[in-house]
Order: C-alpha cells, then structure tokens, then sequence
C-alpha cells in the first residue's frame, strides 16, 4: 500500500520512480484484497501490483528505502550493511498521530489495513514534507529520483 500511496501523493510529472520489494515477500503475488479495498477507497487502483524480492540492484537503484518496521530494516541491513544511509522507517519522518514502527498488516482484516493504511498516509506526507525540506522536492518539479 505504501507505494501507491506515494506514488499518488508524488508530483505526476515522472520525475520520481516509486516501487516496493519486500525482504520476506515472494515474487509475483498480487496485492490483498483488503489492501485493494482500501486503496480503492481513497481512488487509487493497486490491481497492477505484484509482490518483487528485494535485490542487490534494485537497492543499488534506489536513493531512499524505506520500510515499515524494525524487523525490515536490520533483514535489508544484515545483508546490505553498507547501505544503511539510504533505508529509513517510514515514520521516522513524522509528525504525525502515527507509531515511528508502522505495523504491517498482512494477513489482518480490512479495518485493520485501514488504520494501518492511515497511518501509511500520514507517513508518506510528513517524508513528502521531509523532501520538501531538503530540496529535492518541489511543486514544480521532483528531481529525478527513486524511492
């Protein structure tokens, strides 16, 4: 859900390229109906998705990864130690009404992806904020970057 959310609060200009890959996910899965549903909800369409396995090139691809817990984190850092620049928790950024650790919702009911997916929301507008802050965001344009 994340990604989604992301990529439709992120300027439509391709300036940024949004994508996930898991560290415990398999390649190939489509996204949970609960989390569709939610999406659907706030009038995004997330049929396209389809589960990736974090690799070496699409970490070396990325400037920003962020993940939703703790548990995500060190699995990426353990096996990439040397990127730990780069990989964040999602709400580490935050100002938010929303835990720095985002639980993931997988496998929950669909009231459960809608806190989570609330929570997710109001993350990746405060990391929007936080790119802002940084400059390499703007109204106008996003630079070229991926998250």
């Amino acid at each position: 859900m994340a990604e989604y959310v992301l990529r439709h609060q992120l300027p439509a200009d391709g300036s940024w390229a949004v994508s996930s890959a898991g560290v415990f996910a398999a390649d190939g899965m489509p996204a949970s109906a609960s989390a569709l549903e939610v999406l659907a909800e706030w009038g995004i369409d997330g049929t396209a998705h389809r589960s990736r396995m974090l690799t070496d090139e699409r970490l070396a691809a990325a400037d920003y990864v962020l993940v939703m817990t703790h548990a995500h984190r060190e699995a990426i850092l353990s096996q990439w130690p040397t990127e730990a620049d780069k990989v964040f928790l999602l709400g580490e950024f935050g100002r938010g009404s929303y835990p720095q650790e985002i639980a993931d919702p997988i496998g929950q009911s669909t009231a459960t992806y809608r806190r989570v997916g609330g929570q997710l929301r109001d993350a990746v507008a405060d990391f929007i904020l936080y790119l802002v802050g940084k400059g390499e965001l703007t109204s106008r344009n996003g630079g070229n970057k991926e998250a």
